[in-house]
C-alpha cells in the first residue's frame, strides 16, 4: 500500500532511518533513469505427509534488501541479507557503477494507490502447528478409507507471509504485506499391478481457513481419487492431427506458456518474441481476447503493487484476435515509450525485477462444452493439462495431458494416457474455432519460472475447441 505505514517499517525495526535510506538511494540514482530500494522480510512454513507419516515440516525466515540503479538499458544491482545503513551504503556504491559516464533523466515514480487486494492474514499462525499435522493425518486416513485400491496418499500444506517495502527516489515508502497459502493432495491407486495417480491443489492470498474446511478438503480428496481411477482405465492415446477440446480453468496454463511469455515486454523490446513488432495485427481467431490482471481480490497471482511499487492493473493483450499490448515493468515501458502495467516481479530481494505475468487468461464466449464435443467427429477432450515446455522465440510447445478422453462421433468415450499436445502459440490461437461460456480460473496452484526466478501466478480460460492440433501418443 502507498498509505502511511502505521506499524514500524522493516527499516525502522532494523535500526535504519527510512529517510536516511531514501537519501542514500537518491544519491545513488542521481543522473540515472530509475531505481529503487527493495526491502523484504518473509516467513514460510511447509508440511508434507506421505506414506502414512509426517515426512517433513520446515520453517524458514529471511530478510534483506536489494538496491537497483537503472541507466538506459543497463541496471546495477546489489543485495544483502544484512539490513543496515552501512550495508545499504555499500550496495548503493556498487549499483551506482551502472551509471558511470551516463547522464539520464529520472522517470516519474509510480502513481499511489489505496487499494488492498488481500488481508493481513498470517498462514503461519493459524491453524496451530499441531492442528496442521492432525489435518494432514486426517486427510490421509479419509483418502485410504474411500477406496480399497488407494495405496498411497501424499498431502501437503505450504504458507508464507511476505512483507515488502519499496523506497522510491522521491523518498516515498510503499509497503505491501502478502499472505499466501496452498494445499496439495495426491492419491495413488493400484489394480492388478498397475498404478495411477490423481492430483489436486488449491490456494491463494489468504489464510488456510479458506481451503481446509472439511467440505473443501474432502471434495479435493474425492477429485484426486476420481482422476486416479479414471487413469486406471486409460488406454494408450492415438497420435495424429485431430481436433482438441480443452476444459476450463487450469488448462489456461497452455495459454500462459505458449502465448503469455511471448507477450512480456522485455522479449518484445529485444525482438526475441514471436509477437515482436506485431501490435495491431491479427494474431488469433476472432473472439479471442487475452488479458493479464494482477488486481483481482485474493487470487494467487495478484499483487496490490508490483515489485517496483506500481499498482497492478488489468491489461488487454489480445482483443478479438488483434494484438493490442504487452506486459511491462518500468524499464521496458520507458524504453518502448509506453506506460508500466504493474507487471514487475521478482522472486526475492536477491533478484532484479522483470516483466512477468500475474493472472493471465482468455475471456469466455458463447458456446457450451457440450456443443464442442457434439461437433467433433474424432478428437481428444483434455480435461486437465500437466507439465509442458515452450520456446519463447517461436512459441513452440509440448504439453502433457493428465486426464484426457477420446471423442468419437460427437461423444466422449475412452480415457487415454500418454497424450501430448504439440504446436506453437501463435498458430494455436488461430486454430480456436469455439470459445466456451464457462470461464474459470485455476484453483490457485500456479508457479511460473523465468530467468531462474519462480513466482506465484494464476491462469484461466473457458472451454476451447482447437482444430487440427497435433496430438502425440501412440502412432496408428
Amino acid at each position: 500500500m502507498n498509505a502511511p505505514v502505521s506499524s514500524p517499517s522493516i527499516l525502522d525495526s532494523s535500526g535504519v532511518d527510512p529517510r536516511r535510506a531514501g537519501e542514500i538511494l537518491g544519491a545513488a540514482l542521481a543522473g540515472a533513469d530509475d531505481g529503487e530500494l527493495f526491502v523484504e522480510r518473509a516467513e514460510s512454513e511447509s508440511f508434507l505427509f506421505d506414506d502414512g507419516r509426517l515426512k517433513s515440516a520446515a520453517y524458514d525466515a529471511t530478510e534483506g534488501f536489494g538496491l537497483r540503479v537503472v541507466a538506459g538499458e543497463t541496471a546495477g544491482y546489489a543485495h544483502a541479507s544484512e539490513i543496515s545503513e552501512a550495508a545499504i551504503r555499500r550496495a548503493a556504491d556498487s549499483a551506482a557503477l551502472a551509471k558511470r559516464g551516463y547522464a539520464g533523466q529520472a522517470a516519474e515514480g509510480p502513481r499511489p494507490t489505496n487499494a488492498k487486494l488481500y488481508g493481513d492474514d498470517n498462514p503461519l499462525e493459524s491453524p496451530a502447528f499441531s492442528d496442521k499435522v492432525a489435518l494432514l493425518q486426517e486427510i490421509d486416513a479419509w483418502a485410504r478409507a474411500r477406496d480399497p485400491r488407494v495405496v498411497q496418499v501424499m498431502a501437503s500444506l505450504a504458507g508464507e507471509r511476505r512483507t515488502v517495502e519499496i523506497v522510491r527516489a522521491d523518498g516515498r515508502l510503499i509497503r505491501d504485506v502478502r499472505p499466501l497459502s496452498r494445499i496439495n493432495i495426491q492419491v495413488t491407486v493400484e489394480r492388478d499391478g498397475r498404478r495411477e495417480q490423481g492430483y489436486i491443489g488449491a490456494g491463494g492470498r489468504a489464510g488456510f481457513e479458506t481451503w481446509i474446511t472439511p467440505e473443501k478438503w474432502r471434495a479435493y480428496v474425492d477429485e484426486a481419487l476420481r482422476q486416479a481411477l479414471v487413469n486406471l482405465d486409460a488406454v494408450p492415446c492415438p497420435a495424429g492431427e485431430m481436433d482438441v477440446v480443452l476444459g476450463p480453468g487450469w488448462n489456461g496454463v497452455l495459454l500462459h506458456e505458449a502465448v503469455g511469455h511471448g507477450l512480456e515486454g522485455d522479449f518484445n523490446r529485444k525482438g526475441t518474441s514471436a509477437f515482436s513488432g506485431r501490435i495491431g495485427e491479427r494474431v488469433a481467431a476472432p473472439g479471442v481476447t487475452v488479458f493479464d490482471d494482477g488486481s483481482i481480490l485474493g487470487r494467487r497471482g495478484s499483487l496490490t503493487v508490483d515489485d517496483e511499487g506500481t499498482p497492478t492493473s488489468r491489461t488487454i493483450l489480445i482483443e478479438d484476435g488483434i494484438l493490442t499490448g504487452y506486459m511491462h515493468d518500468r524499464m521496458s515501458a520507458r524504453l518502448m515509450g509506453l506506460e508500466a502495467t504493474g507487471n514487475a516481479r521478482r522472486q526475492s530481494f536477491a533478484h532484479m525485477p522483470m516483466p512477468r505475468m500475474t493472472n493471465t487468461g482468455m475471456l469466455g464466449g458463447e458456446h457450451s462444452q457440450a456443443e464442442m464435443i457434439a461437433s467433433t467427429k474424432r478428437g481428444i477432450f483434455c480435461a486437465s493439462l500437466g507439465g509442458g515446455q515452450v520456446d519463447i522465440t517461436n512459441g513452440k510447445f509440448v504439453f502433457q495431458c493428465t486426464e484426457a478422453y477420446l471423442i468419437e462421433n460427437g461423444k466422449i468415450t475412452t480415457p487415454v494416457k500418454g497424450a501430448t499436445l504439440i504446436g506453437d502459440g501463435p498458430s494455436c490461437l488461430t486454430q480456436v474455432t469455439m470459445i466456451g461460456d464457462d470461464f474459470d480460473f485455476d484453483p490457485g496452484i500456479g508457479v511460473c519460472g523465468k530467468g531462474g526466478q519462480g513466482v506465484p501466478v494464476g491462469v484461466g480460460q473457458p472451454s476451447l475447441k482447437l482444430a487440427g492440433l497435433t496430438v502425440g501418443g501412440t502412432s496408428v
